[in-house]
C-alpha cells in the first residue's frame, strides 16, 4: 500500500508534468498543403518547435477551420490564434483594407517589400491592433488573368464576361470594363469554371496553381513584366494571444516570423516563373499584359477604384497618397 507521502508527491509531479506541456496555438488558412502560404505557416510552426520553449503551432489547411472570408473576426475575437490570411478578405469591416488589392498600386514583388515598413502599412497595422491583431509575417503575391475561351490583356477582353476578383478595387475596375462579378474565394474558381458560372478569374500565380486552374482555362496572362495583381496575405495574429505568451516564446516566434518574411519574398517571385511553366505544359496558351495594356488597366483604376476608395474612406486620398509615394 502506497503512502499518502508517495500519493501526495506523485500527484504534485503529475500537476507540474500537465502544467510544463506545450501552449498549442491554432493557424488556419484556404490553402491546400502545397501551396507558398503554407509553406510560410508551415516554416513558422517549424522554427517555433525547432526553438524548443513549450509552443507548438497546429495548422489547419485547406479551409477546414473556418471559411476562408470568415476568419478576421474569429481572429480578433481570441477564438483563433493565427491565419493567413487576404487582408482585403477584411475589407467589409475595414474598407482601408481594400486597399491593400488595389490594381496597379504595387508594382514588383522588391516594392511590396519596402511598403512593409512604410507609413501606410504603418496605419494599416493600427487598425488591426484595434481589433486585437497583429502582422507576424508580411508577404504579397502577385498574379494574372485566365481566361476560360479566350486571352485577357486589356480592359476590353473582359466585357460581356462573368468574372471572378479578389476584393472590392478589382471588382470595381473590371465592372468599369464591363464585366459581370461572380465573388467568391479562390478555393472556389476551379468548380466555377468547371461549371460554367467563370468565363475568367484574376487571383494569384500560387493560386492558379494550387488549385488546378490550368486544367479549366485556354489562356493564361501571368505576372511579367508588369503585374495589375498584388495582393497583401500577411500571417496575423491575435496580439492578446501573443501578448500572454513567455519572452522565450515571443522571441521565438519573432525569430521565426523573420526567417519566414525573407522566404516568403523569395519564393513569390520564384512562384510567377514557375506558374508560366506548369500552365505552358498543360498545353494552356500563354499571353502577355504589355505596358501599354498595363496603363490601360490603371487608367481605368483611377476612374473606378481609386475613386470610390477615396469616396468611400474617411482617410482614403491620405492613405492612398501614401501608399502611392513609396517608390
Amino acid at each position: 500500500m502506497k503512502s499518502p507521502l508517495l500519493t501526495a508527491t506523485a500527484l504534485v509531479a503529475m500537476m507540474s508534468a500537465q502544467a510544463a506541456q506545450a501552449t498549442e496555438l491554432r493557424l488556419s488558412h484556404q490553402w491546400s498543403t502545397q501551396d507558398i502560404r503554407h509553406n510560410v505557416a508551415q516554416m513558422v510552426a517549424d522554427e517555433v518547435a525547432t526553438a524548443d520553449v513549450d509552443l507548438a503551432i497546429k495548422i489547419f489547411p485547406s479551409k477546414s477551420l473556418f471559411k476562408p472570408r470568415e476568419q478576421y473576426k474569429p481572429l480578433s475575437r481570441g477564438q483563433l490564434d493565427m491565419t493567413v490570411f487576404p487582408l482585403s478578405y477584411a475589407g467589409g469591416q475595414r474598407p482601408a483594407f481594400n486597399l491593400t488589392l488595389m490594381p496597379g498600386l504595387v508594382k514588383n514583388h522588391d516594392h511590396a517589400a519596402r511598403l512593409f515598413d512604410s507609413p501606410f502599412m504603418d496605419e494599416l497595422k493600427a487598425e488591426m491592433a484595434e481589433d486585437d491583431v497583429m502582422v507576424l509575417v508580411n508577404g504579397y503575391l502577385a498574379g494574372g488573368f485566365v481566361g476560360k475561351d479566350k486571352c485577357i490583356t486589356k480592359p476590353e477582353d473582359v466585357s460581356g464576361l462573368q468574372t471572378r476578383a479578389a476584393g472590392k478595387s478589382f471588382e470595381q475596375m473590371l465592372v468599369g470594363a464591363g464585366a459581370s462579378i461572380a465573388s467568391m474565394a479562390s478555393s472556389e474558381i476551379y468548380s466555377a469554371m468547371q461549371t460554367g458560372v467563370l468565363d475568367a478569374a484574376n487571383t494569384s500565380s500560387s493560386s492558379f496553381v494550387s488549385y488546378r486552374i490550368f486544367e479549366q482555362v485556354s489562356c493564361y496572362t501571368p505576372a511579367g513584366d508588369v503585374a495589375l495583381w498584388f495582393l497583401y496575405q500577411p500571417l496575423l495574429m491575435n496580439k492578446s494571444t501573443f501578448d500572454g505568451l513567455n519572452g522565450a516564446q515571443q522571441e521565438a516566434l519573432l525569430a521565426a516570423a523573420e526567417k519566414a518574411e525573407a522566404f516568403y519574398l523569395k519564393e513569390a517571385k520564384i512562384q510567377d516563373a514557375a506558374s508560366v511553366e506548369v500552365f505552358r505544359e498543360a498545353g494552356v496558351e500563354i499571353a502577355e499584359m504589355t505596358p501599354s495594356d498595363f496603363d490601360a488597366w490603371r487608367a481605368l483604376a483611377q476612374k473606378t477604384a481609386y475613386k470610390s476608395f477615396v469616396e468611400s474612406v474617411p482617410n482614403g486620398q491620405s492613405l492612398l497618397d501614401m501608399a502611392l509615394s513609396v517608390e
